[in-house]
C-alpha cells in the first residue's frame, strides 16, 4: 500500500506499528487487506474527516458486494483498531466506528453426527483382533468425550483422578474454571478400563494425564484430531469428523430423547441457557 495520501499515510504508520509490537506478519495482512477496503470505499480523505456515518456506508457498501456477516465483522474490528491508534496519537478526537456493530450473523445448525452414525464410529475393534495401545486409547478417549459431552480441552486436561469409574462419573474443569461433574455410559466405562490396563506401558511416570500420546506426555489437540480422523477412515466413515462434533451429537441425542434443556445445559457446563437454544432446532427436528 503506498502512501500517496492523508489517509493511506496514517494506514501505513498503523501497518508499522503493528509489527513494531510484534504482530504476526499474518495478522498484519489481514488489517492491510481490511484497511484496503476502507480506503476503497471513503477515498484519500484525512482521517478526522470521517464520520460514523461514512463508516456506516462505507461497511452497507461492503455488505452489498456480497461479503458475509462474519467478514464484516472482521473488517469493522480492523477499523476500529486503526481509528483507536489514530485517537491515541491524537490525529483525531472521536472513533468514527463507535457504536456501530456489523449484521449479525446467520446461526447454523452444529453439525451433529446421527445416533448410527455415532454408533458405527465406536463400534470397535472386531472380534479376534488384538488392537495397539493406540487404538485402545482412541476408543476410550472417543468413548468419554460423546458419553460426557466434553470439549476437547476437557479431555486433553482430564486427569486419571477424574475419573471415577466405580462411580460411573467424571469430573471436568470446563470454560471460566467451572467444574462439572458428568455421569458416564457403560461402554466409555469398557474402553477406559481396558485404556488404563495399558496406560502404564506407554505413559511417563511423572504425568498425571489420564491420555497421552506416543512420547508419554498428555495428549495434544492436532493429535486427537488426528487420532478421531484415523478411527473413522478405520471404520469407513468419509465424512469430516472433527471432536467438537461429538459433543454435538451427545447435547442433541440427550436432548432428543429427555427434552429437557436445562439438565443437557448443566451436561455441558453452558453458563448460559441462551448458549443452548441452537440445539432447540435439533430437537424439533426429532419430534418432526
Amino acid at each position: 500500500m503506498q502512501a500517496q495520501g492523508p489517509l493511506s499515510s496514517a494506514i501505513v504508520e498503523f501497518l508499522v506499528s503493528l509489527s513494531a509490537r510484534h504482530y504476526s506478519p499474518a495478522t498484519v495482512d489481514t488489517y492491510t487487506f481490511d484497511l484496503r477496503h476502507l480506503l476503497e470505499r471513503v477515498g484519500e480523505v484525512a482521517p478526522p474527516s470521517l464520520t460514523s456515518h461514512d463508516i456506516r456506508r462505507a461497511l452497507a457498501g461492503l455488505h452489498g458486494l456480497g461479503l458475509k456477516a462474519k467478514t464484516l465483522a472482521r473488517t469493522l474490528s480492523a477499523w476500529r483498531s486503526f481509528f483507536n491508534f489514530l485517537a491515541r496519537q491524537n490525529v483525531l478526537q472521536a472513533n468514527p466506528c463507535l457504536g456501530l456493530r456489523p449484521p449479525k450473523s446467520e446461526k447454523k445448525l452444529p453439525n451433529a453426527p446421527s445416533v448410527d452414525a455415532m454408533a458405527h464410529l465406536l463400534a470397535g475393534s472386531s472380534a479376534g483382533e488384538t488392537p495397539d495401545v493406540w487404538a485402545v486409547r482412541d476408543q476410550a478417549m472417543f468413548e468419554l468425550m460423546y458419553s460426557a459431552g466434553l470439549r476437547r480441552a476437557e479431555l486433553i486436561g482430564l486427569d486419571i483422578a477424574g475419573l471415577d469409574l466405580s462411580g460411573g462419573e467424571v469430573t471436568v474443569t470446563g470454560k471460566g474454571s467451572r467444574t462439572r461433574v458428568v455421569p458416564v455410559g457403560k461402554p466409555a466405562l469398557k474402553a477406559a478400563r481396558n485404556w488404563l490396563a495399558l496406560r502404564p506401558n506407554v505413559a511417563r511416570g511423572d504425568t498425571e494425564a489420564l491420555f497421552v500420546g506416543a512420547r508419554g506426555a498428555r495428549i495434544s489437540a492436532t493429535v486427537l484430531a488426528q487420532a478421531l480422523k484415523q478411527l473413522a477412515l478405520r471404520q469407513g466413515i468419509t465424512a469430516h469428523m472433527h471432536p467438537h462434533a461429538l459433543r454435538h451429537a451427545f447435547a442433541s441425542h440427550v436432548l432428543q430423547s429427555s427434552g429437557d434443556l436445562r439438565a443437557v445445559q448443566e451436561l455441558l457446563g453452558h453458563a448460559s441457557l441462551s448458549t443452548m437454544q441452537i440445539y432447540t432446532h435439533l430437537d424439533f427436528q426429532h419430534l418432526a
